[in-house]
């Protein structure tokens, strides 16, 4: 196991903790390659301002990590977050598998691993219950997410 490699993730998780996005963001290379369930390839800067972004509007959020694993090119991680999901004032709590892979001693591609209807069903209710498993609506949700970023991204350009 590369030391190096899994204290740069416990790095990022404990940054994220503290919700200090721009230590999150420091962590990644300058060409990074993000994606999620719900954040589709990002890269460079749209992957730390989607932190920003997060940590900037948590409320009542709280992070745990375990079984960092990590070697010369590839790491993983499992996560939970809890948070309160702004849109409808609901609890979500969030369990991730994240993959990653390093190069030059920074973090080059982050994948984060969830269950997007589970995630829907906590965060809309029944609307996500019902509904959150077609692929329209979790691609409103992708797209909802996407406005939101480039919002915040022209925001904090402003």
């Amino acid at each position: 196991m590369s030391a190096a490699n899994a204290e740069l993730i416990t790095n990022f998780y404990r940054a994220f903790q503290r919700q200090d996005a721009e230590a999150m963001a420091a962590c990644y290379a300058p060409d990074v390659q993000f994606s999620d369930a719900v954040f589709v390839g990002l890269k460079g800067r749209e992957a730390g301002d989607m932190w920003r972004m997060l940590c900037s509007r948590a409320k009542d959020f709280s992070l745990s990590f375990t079984a960092v694993q990590a070697d010369e090119q590839h790491g993983s991680a499992r996560w939970t977050a809890q948070y309160c999901f702004s849109a409808t004032g609901r609890t979500v709590v969030n369990e991730i598998r994240a993959e990653f892979v390093f190069k030059d001693g920074l973090i080059i591609e982050h994948r984060d691993h969830f269950d997007l209807w589970r995630w829907s069903r906590q965060a809309l209710g029944l609307k996500g219950l019902l509904l959150g498993w077609l692929p329209p609506v979790q691609a409103a949700i992708r797209r909802q997410a996407r406005q939101g970023l480039s919002g915040f991204q022209a925001q904090s350009r402003a």
